[in-house]
């Protein structure tokens, strides 16, 4: 069994558990500028610091 140059299950899962506990913490519905944007990118790809309590959103 050969392994192709695709994204694996884990990387899936990974993201898709970001992407639900982004949402369900709102950065979704700030995204309004870069801020916002670069918010919600480190949201879904950092989201076992929210579930530690650290708040992501990027301030001035």
């Amino acid at each position: 069994m050969r392994r192709g140059p695709g994204v694996s299950l884990f990387t899936l899962v990974y993201i898709g558990v970001g992407v639900a506990i982004a949402a369900t913490h709102h950065y979704f519905q700030h995204i309004n500028g870069w801020r916002g944007v670069l918010s919600a990118i480190f949201a879904v790809f950092l989201w076992p610091l929210i579930l530690l309590g650290i708040n992501l959103h990027v301030k001035k």
